[in-house]
């Protein structure tokens, strides 16, 4: 694994941050959106052969993270071409590549992901939303929770279970629903948490697909689904990362600004330790992403599962209290409107949450790589 980054990707990552300079704190969304895709940068990970850039997660995360840093970051990067995109690329038909990679990868329309459910979260072998087939079509009921940006995408990648022909259990299967489709309707949760991409809990009623809505191999199982969870991991982890950046740099401005009694406060190491801190915790959860995008951009599920959960615990951790010790370097101007980052404390916390919440990812490591008995 390259410790250094390359000079393509340093490049990019100046392109990406001037962009994110001209929109600033207060983007609009639907405009940056408009203006990443036409740079390339949306589907910088998606296969040339579709009109994407040719790169992977590693590319994709850059753009994030740089976008998050000038305070505009695009939540539904992670979902489009990160998961969904992804997904589509390595196990979808070519009707489907066809159909939806050049549209994701230029903008022009977009993708939700739907996994969690109320009672199951995304554990993937308690969720109940099922499919049957009737006929050459699939009938897919249940109840989908905490899934983002559905109203303004065109249609929704959806983890179900069907049947295993060869054992009969339950195993997951993806499907792609139109936003139109009969039976399916979306009601928006009322957050606190302000975002431009709204949460809404989904209901399935018996919506009738084509055959061909299934991406991949029914029989597949988690294969395909972790093909779309652990760039989320990542994705998440460079959002994380950008919305830590982008509070330290807020708080490292004024702490060089700030004079009392003729002393910067930054001068002072209660008010600089701490900062510096949270600028090593950040480098250092960026070095674990930059290793699990690695890994996955090299095909290395296996590894690549780790190191993604493992980089958004770190990531997660940095953000909220680099976050927290911002807004406390400014004191009362921490909260207000002005400095922007009053917001952050509760977005900070989704990275602690979502996808997966960090006892989950304790879980994972304990199990899978230290080999610890399950409690569950």
């Amino acid at each position: 694994m390259p410790t250094t980054e390359t000079d393509e990707h340093k490049s990019l990552r100046e392109a990406v941050a001037a962009l994110g300079k001209r929109h600033g704190r207060t983007y609009d969304r639907e405009t940056l959106w408009s203006e990443a895709a036409k740079l390339g940068y949306l589907g910088v990970n998606l296969p040339e052969a579709y009109g994407g850039g040719g790169g992977g997660i590693a590319e994709l995360s850059i753009v994030l993270e740089e976008l998050g840093a000038a305070g505009c970051p695009l939540l539904m990067m992670v979902v489009s071409p990160a998961i969904c995109g992804t997904v589509i690329a390595r196990f979808g038909t070519e009707a489907q590549k066809q159909e939806w990679l050049p549209a994701l990868a230029d903008g022009t329309r977009t993708m939700a992901f739907g996994i969690t459910e109320p009672d199951a979260g995304s554990n993937s072998h308690r969720i109940t939303t099922t499919a049957h087939r009737d006929g050459a079509d699939w009938l897919l009921t249940g109840r989908k929770v905490f899934i983002s940006g559905v109203d303004i995408a065109d249609a929704t990648l959806i983890v179900g279970r069907t049947e295993d022909s060869r054992t009969g259990r339950l195993k997951p299967c993806l499907f792609i629903v139109p936003r139109d489709a009969e039976g399916f309707t979306r009601r928006q949760i009322d957050m606190e948490l302000q975002a431009a991409e709204k949460q809404f809990e989904l209901t399935l009623d018996d919506v009738r697909l084509p055959a061909e809505a299934l991406v991949g191999d029914e029989d597949a199982g988690l294969l395909q689904l972790f093909a779309g969870l652990n760039p989320e991991r990542i994705m998440t982890a460079a959002f994380a990362i950008g919305m830590g950046r982008y509070a330290l740099s807020q708080a490292i401005t004024y702490a060089r600004d700030r004079t009392v009694w003729n002393t910067p406060i930054g001068a002072h190491q209660a008010v600089a330790h701490p900062l510096a801190q949270a600028h090593i915790d950040l480098e250092l959860a960026r070095l674990m992403m930059q290793k699990a995008a690695h890994l996955y951009d090299a095909g290395d599920d296996v590894a690549a599962g780790e190191a993604a959960n493992m980089a958004k615990y770190a990531a997660g951790e940095a953000c909220v209290k680099a976050v927290d010790q911002a807004v406390h370097t400014l004191g009362g101007n921490g909260l207000t409107r002005e400095f922007g980052l009053a917001s952050l404390i509760t977005a900070a916390r989704v990275a602690r949450i979502a996808p997966v919440s960090r006892e989950m990812i304790l879980n994972y490591v304990s199990h899978q790589t230290l080999g610890l008995p399950k409690s569950y």
